[in-house]
């Protein structure tokens, strides 16, 4: 019996450890990127998940002395059947003195709903684009 919680613990440890999301990933120079899932279904909180990602990326930047300036983001709501809702955010890090560090952006619903590039499950997916604040 002790074997067998043991398997059951380990293999509970490594389905948690598969789903865990990734941190920020480099995508090119001073371009990262970060996503995240939520896998609360219906009881999940969209704008905590952003909120997050968002935060996340802000101290990846501070922890470097710099700056997190947004370039865009894709929303992706929750679906049926496991289709949980995510968060992507791409952004560049830049010094403090930069000047791009110095206008204010906002990331803004795009009129972009499917590409080559960028396929939407179900056509559902939200992408957003970073444009300096009047």
């Amino acid at each position: 019996m002790k074997k067998f919680n043991a398997t059951i613990l380990i293999l509970s440890g490594l389905l948690l450890a598969a789903c865990a999301n990734p941190g920020v990933v480099q995508v090119s120079s001073g371009v990262y990127q970060l996503g995240r899932a939520d896998h609360g279904g219906i009881f999940g909180n969209k704008d905590a998940l952003k909120a997050g990602v968002l935060r996340d990326a802000n101290a990846f930047a501070e922890g470097q002395g710099k700056v997190a300036v947004p370039i865009s983001a894709k929303e992706h709501p929750v679906g049926i059947m496991g289709d949980w809702a995510s968060f992507e955010y791409t952004f560049k890090v830049v010094d403090k003195n930069d000047p791009e560090a110095r206008v204010p952006k906002t990331l803004v619903v795009s009129n972009v709903r499917t590409s080559a590039e960028a396929r939407s499950l179900g056509g559902k997916d939200i992408y957003y684009i970073a444009e300096t604040v009047k």
